[in-house]
């Protein structure tokens, strides 16, 4: 079973959808019985809706888009 160092570490990718099948079923199992690591893994759900509903609503400033691109590459999708 995970531990919380091993879940925190991992949560990112959990909520990404990027873990195998076998790492989930530990991380979740982990977070039925934990608190904190419940706590933590609500907040960063939270706030990428936040975060997803506000870029839809607000304009993002001129040339955001290509700084962005230009920090981290081709790897920046999902922005039409």
């Amino acid at each position: 079973m995970a531990d919380c160092q091993e879940t925190l570490k991992e949560l990112e990718r959990f909520i990404d959808a990027e873990l195998p099948h076998v790492e989930v079923q530990m991380v979740v199992n982990h977070l039925k019985e934990c608190t904190d690591c419940q706590g933590a893994f609500e907040f960063h759900s939270e706030l990428r809706q936040v975060i997803r509903v506000k870029a839809r609503e607000e304009s993002l400033p001129a040339g955001f888009l290509d700084r962005l691109q230009n920090c981290f590459g081709d790897t920046i999708i999902g922005f039409d």
